[in-house]
């Protein structure tokens, strides 16, 4: 067995907290209103809007497709925001699957909002960075969550998840 975590890992792990929130927040549905600031948002449904958009973006990117421009991502509700993930699984695990995949390919980024160092990565960092991003946020969300006074049951650590 190696020691490493290997991505296919990583995207169990992020399925799972992104499962998890899909359901609480379908059975939480005034949880979406709460105010939020994080990624630019105004409330929590933004910002889950911001981290399943993010997901499909960097799929996307990784995998060579055409993006889904910024003004065509749905702003709810939350079934069409959660198909966003659900899509970037699909090419996720696609990728994954395919042993032609060269996830040490350098992958340059046009991107203005990237510092010029970050502009050029390895596909199998590029898609470290999606799959980090989304449960960096996952937990920022927990903690605004409880701090508003609703206690939630995130089992969001990685020591929690069925990945490994």
């Amino acid at each position: 067995m190696t020691p490493a975590i290997t991505l296919q890992e990583l995207l169990v792990w992020s399925k799972e907290s992104s499962d998890f929130w899909h359901e609480h927040l379908l059975a939480n549905p005034s949880l979406l209103e709460l105010p939020c600031s994080i990624g630019g948002t105004s409330n929590v449904q933004g910002f889950v809007r911001h981290i399943w958009a993010v997901d499909l973006r960097w799929s996307q990117r990784i995998a060579g497709l055409p993006e889904l421009p910024r003004e065509d991502v749905p702003a709810g509700p939350l079934d069409a925001l959660y198909g966003l993930h659900q899509q970037a699984v699909q090419i996720f695990s696609a990728l994954l699957n395919d042993p032609a995949q060269d996830w040490d390919a350098i992958k340059a980024l046009e991107y203005d909002w990237l510092p010029a160092h970050a502009r050029t990565a390895s596909r199998r960092k590029l898609m470290a960075h999606a799959l980090f991003h989304s449960q960096r946020h996952w937990a920022q969300l927990a903690t605004l969550v409880r701090e508003a006074g609703f206690p939630v049951k995130f089992p969001g650590d990685l020591l929690f998840s069925s990945a490994l």
